[in-house]
């Protein structure tokens, strides 16, 4: 298994190889992020910016200007919460094409606590206009997101995660903006993730089978814009419906699904399962998984309690 950031650092740059328009513009977490690799191999499109997001955004738009096709590495929470302004401004409301990949982004994020953890930033981001909003499952489909994300000519954010998970797809797995994937087909319960979650989200389903459950699974790797005709589709006919997020309940893919479900001539009820209306804190994330209610044992707790 290869985390997420791993495969981010990999994979821009074999694209700078190839093409010198890419760069990076990192806030002094190259170590973390994986963006020492790209520096090591192009210290030449390597823009050490320090503890300065907002700077950072200023910086990508102009280049952006210029031809280039800046990526911006930084903690997501730095990038959706501090750089919020320069976003809105430089970067959504002129459609300029700047590649904001918020590493470390959702609950779990080395013990750093409620600070440095992003449980908030699919509902920022999502009502962005303009921008687009992707959390791949795993290492497959993070690298062919991110070569798609690279010739994107618009504003994309992008989760990376920290950690590894056991992967949901293969090496053959494609990225196509919008799509959804029914992972596994069942027609008691229907469980909607998006993410690293996804993966959890595959093991709960596993258990809620023992248990004699039909459990469908539906992956969602583009929280905006997704094809909505095709989530409505994917979750339809099911008993009942849950989405699962390492994220805040409100404003991430639960918001989602329910507002498609609102909007559904055939409407069906939702329940959320994700971080309450409530400040995180800071522990090991297997205590963290299960205290918030995201490990795939706690997920299919919810599920049994709430059938």
């Amino acid at each position: 298994m290869k985390a997420q950031r791993d495969v981010w650092g990999a994979t821009l740059t074999a694209l700078a190889d190839d093409d010198e328009r890419v760069l990076i513009i990192d806030g002094d977490l190259a170590t973390s992020t994986k963006a020492d690799v790209f520096a090591a191999a192009h210290p030449d499109r390597f823009i050490e910016a320090g503890i300065a997001e907002q700077n950072m955004v200023g910086m990508a738009f102009g280049l952006s200007t210029m031809g280039y096709r800046p990526w911006l590495s930084s903690f997501g929470v730095f990038l959706t919460h501090r750089a919020l302004d320069p976003v809105r401004m430089l970067v959504s409301q002129t459609g300029a094409a700047v590649r904001i990949a918020g590493h470390y982004s959702g609950l779990l994020n080395g013990s750093s606590g409620k600070t440095h953890q992003d449980i908030e930033d699919f509902a920022i981001m999502r009502a962005m206009p303009g921008m687009v909003v992707i959390a791949p499952a795993d290492e497959f489909e993070a690298e062919a997101a991110f070569r798609w994300i690279a010739d994107y000519d618009g504003p994309v954010y992008v989760r990376v995660a920290r950690d590894a998970v056991s992967p949901v797809f293969t090496d053959a797995v494609g990225f196509r903006l919008g799509a959804v994937h029914t992972l596994r087909e069942g027609s008691d319960v229907t469980l909607v993730s998006t993410g690293v979650q996804t993966s959890r989200t595959v093991d709960a389903a596993d258990i809620l089978q023992q248990r004699g459950l039909s459990v469908r699974v539906v992956h969602v790797p583009t929280l905006k814009p997704v094809d909505e005709d095709a989530l409505v589709a994917a979750v339809g006919g099911a008993g009942a419906v849950f989405t699962v997020e390492e994220h805040s309940r409100i404003g991430g893919l639960g918001s989602l699904v329910s507002e498609l479900s609102a909007e559904s001539a055939t409407p069906f009820r939702v329940t959320r399962i994700g971080l309450a209306d409530g400040w995180s804190e800071s522990a090991p994330s297997d205590f963290l998984l299960d205290k918030y209610g995201l490990s795939a044992e706690r997920v299919a707790e919810q599920v049994l309690a709430a059938l």
